[in-house]
């Protein structure tokens, strides 16, 4: 991999079109974000890909701290006084009323109002409210095409498919290894549905954490001589909606969610 030195080299790779689409209000606040870490260089749209290949992070380099997307959620939070709430309402299915934006995250409502304060009816987190409030500020409301795909294959994701099975994949995968049916059973509380017809899997759950942006997880129990195995997969239009960061974090934010609910339920399932 290439190393870039300062925010200028990195800002000397882009268009300087000030296009916004990485969550950024500037190209030089994109370049000082990679710079820092808080970005990979893979969530400009405008690069090519070998550009990418050449100067996007490792493979598990990244090392996002809770600090750093807390930061994140306040940067996009200010962008919300700048948009058109209605607007996007209509673009990303989503309803507005009385000054606020609702859309549906997981199932229930996520609630966004003009001076970008956030409410929601169920617990989530920092790592859960980049994508959406990414997913109220620059999706293009493209539907989804249903055709599933895992996120090494999206345009921008072969650099964040390993932290992504370390971050993401592995820790579910050690939910459902632990107790299967309650995975299933805290999967459904977020109106998943199954999903087998569409994947040959022992578990196969279908999500939509934002209403464009469905995403599923197949698991496989273990057999003889084989481990078991989970693997996440999201629509090809995913890219259209959320950028690779956002995706990431979409993807963190949920393990954590299931990690609590599932330590809220062990002591009952023990007790069943």
């Amino acid at each position: 991999m290439a190393q870039l030195t300062n925010p200028m080299e990195i800002f000397q790779l882009l268009d300087n079109s000030n296009c916004r689409q990485c969550g950024q209000p500037t190209c030089m606040a994109f370049a000082a974000a990679v710079f820092r870490g808080q970005q990979d260089i893979s969530e400009c749209p405008k690069l090519d890909a070998e550009t990418v290949a050449k100067f996007s992070e490792k493979t598990g380099q990244q090392t996002t701290t809770d600090q750093e997307v807390e930061e994140r959620v306040k940067q996009l939070k200010a962008e919300i006084p700048k948009m058109d709430l209605a607007e996007a309402a209509k673009r990303l299915d989503g309803r507005y009323k009385n000054g606020k934006l609702t859309v549906k995250v997981l199932g229930k409502d996520f609630h966004v109002d003009a001076q970008g304060r956030l409410s929601a009816e169920i617990h989530t987190n920092a790592w859960v409210s980049v994508p959406v409030l990414t997913y109220i500020l620059y999706g293009s409301g493209v539907n989804p095409m249903h055709k599933w795909v895992p996120l090494r294959e999206l345009s921008a994701g072969k650099s964040w498919a390993g932290l992504f099975e370390q971050r993401c994949e592995k820790p579910l995968k050690q939910i459902a290894d632990t107790a299967p049916d309650l995975f299933h059973d805290l999967l459904d509380l977020f109106s998943g549905r199954d999903g087998r017809d569409q994947f040959d899997a022992d578990i196969a759950l279908i999500l939509h954490p934002l209403p464009k942006v469905p995403l599923a997880i197949c698991y496989w129990y273990p057999e003889e001589g084989l481990e078991s195995s989970l693997h996440v997969f999201f629509d090809a239009t995913v890219e259209e909606n959320l950028t690779i960061g956002s995706i990431f974090s979409l993807g963190a934010g949920l393990v954590r969610m299931l990690e609590k609910l599932v330590q809220r339920h062990q002591p009952q399932a023990a007790l069943g």
